[in-house]
């Protein structure tokens, strides 16, 4: 098997947060090509950077609205795409658990469209922000958006760091926070802008679950993620309440162990609880 062969291969075996993982890498070496190859004809700006990126420039939003989202899929150095790809690796797993994968690329897409709804409203409201020019590249916002909705869903919930022991997630949370409020007249001012609106719609989402006014995320989100198909399955009135039954009583399985995490914590769970919501989040 080839090395294309392989890549190919794990990525169709692997879950949501591995494609997201595969894409962003993918991304970022097409975009080191193109700036060496332009760099040989003294090229001054990469093009795949000029038109997916997300300007300040509130119209240049209009010659190009797709920014809004791919800007989440560039990085502007191996560092910066290095850290947002380990906590979206981390996080990212840990959100799967207990929603579906399908869930978690809402989150990604809709806290990358808020973020860059603050971003562009920040360089254009604040005068800190005048006779400025900027562009926005970075997976942060989708990744924060995660980060505070699972944090939001189960505060309490502690991860083992090396080091330092068992913390709870909320404590991480709130630091990932503050540093983004700390930079907000810093150098990536805008950037951490857009985190803060990730994080804001990853907070909403869960905070709000089972309000009505929450289903317009919804409907924003199945823009993104809903595969419509040409046909239907017609099933037989007692089928579908029986598969209506089926789906409720899961539900309630998994609202009460997601109870039992949110006052006692994980490692309280049995082998036989931690089972079904792994395969819940496979789902």
């Amino acid at each position: 098997m080839s090395f294309i062969d392989d890549i190919k291969n794990r990525y169709s075996k692997g879950n949501i947060v591995e494609k997201l993982i595969y894409i962003n890498i993918a991304v970022f070496i097409l975009t080191l090509l193109i700036s060496v190859i332009q760099g040989l004809y003294k090229g001054q700006v990469n093009w795949l950077v000029e038109w997916f990126s997300l300007d300040d420039d509130v119209n240049s939003l209009l010659k190009k609205p797709w920014s809004i989202i791919s800007y989440g899929f560039l990085h502007a150095d191996f560092l910066h795409i290095l850290m947002n790809l380990i906590v979206l690796y981390f996080i990212g797993n840990l959100f799967i658990e207990y929603f579906t994968q399908k869930k978690l690329l809402s989150f990604y897409f809709l806290g990358t469209f808020f973020g860059g709804i603050f971003y562009i409203f920040s360089q254009n409201y604040f005068p800190l922000f005048e006779g400025r020019s900027s562009l926005l590249v970075g997976a942060s916002a989708g990744i924060s958006a995660i980060f505070i909705g699972i944090t939001t869903y189960m505060p309490n919930y502690q991860l083992k760091l090396r080091f330092i022991g068992f913390v709870k997630l909320w404590y991480l949370a709130a630091f990932w926070i503050t540093l983004d409020v700390l930079g907000l007249i810093g150098g990536n001012a805008g950037g951490h802008f857009a985190h803060l609106g990730g994080a804001l719609f990853g907070y909403i989402y869960v905070a709000k679950a089972g309000n009505k006014n929450i289903n317009l995320f919804d409907k924003i989100a199945s823009i993104f993620t809903q595969k419509k198909s040409p046909l239907k399955t017609v099933y037989k009135s007692n089928e579908k309440r029986k598969a209506t039954e089926t789906t409720d009583f899961t539900q309630k399985q998994i609202d009460d162990i997601l109870d039992k995490i949110s006052k006692s914590g994980y490692d309280t769970l049995t082998k036989q609880e931690k089972e079904f919501l792994f395969k819940q989040g496979k789902k």
